[in-house]
């Protein structure tokens, strides 16, 4: 089983970007996490600050899954939303933050109607969380 895991925009900042909020674990450290906790699956790891790198991405790779942090594209970008919607993977939306308990314009997501599950404000854990779903098939 191949999984891709996208951030997007700023989270190639993890770790020093607002640790009050995402907390002080580099991504480098979670995809560590994952790798050992599921060494019988191939992860691909993609981060761009371009939504179009994004979106390319998700058309041109080939995975049997998605975990996906929009990040602040989670919000407005229907192009992201349409890519997501024309996969027809496993896909689960994870949020390092609580999204329901920041400003107005961050509680709404427009690419959750297009995945499978949407996990927030677990931290980092919540790329563990959503990787363990997909391969345990719990949902």
């Amino acid at each position: 089983m191949k999984i891709a895991i996208v951030n997007g925009p700023n989270l190639n900042l993890l770790g020093t970007r607002e640790p009050q909020i995402y907390g002080t674990e580099t991504m480098e450290g979670v995809l560590e996490t994952i790798k050992s906790t599921f060494p019988e699956v191939i992860f691909e790891y993609f981060q761009s600050n371009h939504e179009g790198a994004i979106i390319d991405f998700l058309q041109q790779s080939d995975f049997d899954a998605l975990v996906i942090n929009p990040a602040a594209y989670t919000h407005y970008s229907y192009a992201i939303a349409d890519g997501l919607k024309n996969i027809q993977k496993k896909k689960i939306e994870v949020h390092i933050s609580n999204i329901y308990q920041r400003e107005p314009f961050r509680q709404k997501s427009v690419t959750a109607p297009y995945v499978d599950g949407v996990i927030t404000g677990l931290g980092t854990k919540g790329y563990l969380l959503a990787v363990s779903a997909i391969v345990n098939e719990a949902y």
